[in-house]
């Protein structure tokens, strides 16, 4: 009788590394000086980002 073996299945990972915020376009600022602007929201978003990363780098340590 053949032996089945289970098919292992991928896991996924319960602490993946943070995505970086995709750029406005060029176009997307009207420089009408909107309050927040498209390029202050994604600073905002970049820093928060970068503080993510940096603490998912303590983490994992060797994925640098």
């Amino acid at each position: 009788m053949k032996t089945l073996h289970p098919v292992p299945v991928p896991v996924p990972d319960r602490d993946p590394r943070p995505v970086p915020p995709e750029p406005p376009l060029p176009s997307d600022c009207c420089d009408s000086g909107c309050d927040p602007c498209v390029n202050d929201s994604y600073s905002d978003e970049l820093q928060y980002y970068r503080e993510r990363l940096a603490r998912w780098l303590e983490r994992h340590p060797d994925a640098g």
